[in-house]
């Protein structure tokens, strides 16, 4: 592979990688949007939380026994799951009838809240995250493509075409959007916010949950707020770059911002421009918003 090559492709590829970790955060992002006008600040935390569990429950640490990865695996997701619907009951839904400023503050606090969880359990500094799976799926000069890169890649896919499948051809996905529209008249044909809005938050802890844990699983380890510094702000643009009320634009803007961030960290010498990556990460979802506000694929609403 000749040294251009190995200047676009090698970071292209890991950045769509990357970027595929971020689109599975905005996948979340974008569902409780769409369901309920509400920016989840604790979408990345949620999906550490998860992670932490994952790695308790992979190294047997305090009263979890010892369980093998794919255990771990699904008792993490599961804590995701569970974390959602308690948000949604103890935080959200008390405050269902207040300004979505309030409650978009009020998941601030689920993440400081949970911060402070992680560190007590864990300590403040990082530790071992659970390996899902070893190996690598390609090689070729200096391109590198491991098993678990594979997964994300599959597994970003598999999730936004059921999304979007789920929202357009299922009865809880259409009562979901008119929640979100018009909540008094959903009532009144029988349809119960409670339970809807209680569905949203549990998918949207899946999801974070299976972020979180293929995140750290990469990074191989796992730190009270390391997730949400490295993937919230990128999973925020993803979503308003493919458009927040698009659940595909979750996957493309995702994808599209790890390649930018990639590339341009990668290419951009750090004396020039310090952070690069974010910098130009900025200036992209500023373009897009002057020349499309709504994203690539999201709809005016």
């Amino acid at each position: 592979m000749d040294v251009m090559a190995i200047e676009i492709v090698v970071p292209a590829v890991s950045g769509a990688v990357q970027g595929c970790v971020y689109g599975l955060l905005g996948l979340g992002l974008v569902l409780l949007y769409k369901s309920g006008r509400i920016f989840n600040f604790a979408q990345a935390e949620m999906g550490a939380f998860a992670a932490f569990m994952t790695a308790f429950a992979d190294a047997g640490s305090g009263i979890l026994p010892d369980m093998p990865v794919w255990a771990a695996v699904f008792f993490g997701m599961i804590t995701g799951i569970l974390l959602g619907l308690l948000v949604e009951r103890v935080v959200v839904r008390p405050l269902f009838s207040a300004p979505k400023v309030t409650v978009v503050v009020a998941t601030a606090g689920v993440f400081l809240f949970l911060y402070a969880i992680e560190g007590f359990l864990s300590g403040p500094g990082p530790r071992s995250a659970t390996r899902i799976i070893d190996g690598d799926l390609y090689t070729n000069g200096g391109l590198r493509i491991t098993n678990l890169g594979g997964i994300i890649v599959l597994v970003l896919g598999v999730l936004a075409v059921l999304s979007a499948l789920f929202f357009s051809r299922t009865r809880m996905g259409t009562a979901i959007i008119a929640v979100s529209q018009e909540p008094t008249a959903t009532r009144l044909v029988g349809i119960s916010v409670e339970r809807t809005a209680a569905f949203t938050w549990a998918v949207a802890g899946l999801l974070g949950a299976i972020a979180g844990i293929l995140l750290s699983g990469t990074n191989g380890v796992i730190a009270p707020g390391l997730l949400t510094g490295l993937a919230l702000v990128p999973a925020f643009t993803a979503a308003v770059f493919g458009g927040i009320t698009a659940l595909p634009g979750a996957f493309v803007g995702g994808v599209v911002i790890g390649i930018i961030e990639a590339l341009a960290a990668s290419n951009i010498p750090k004396d020039i421009m310090p952070g690069s990556g974010k910098v130009i990460l900025f200036g992209a979802l500023l373009a897009v918003l002057l020349i499309r506000p709504a994203g690539l694929l999201g709809k005016e609403t």
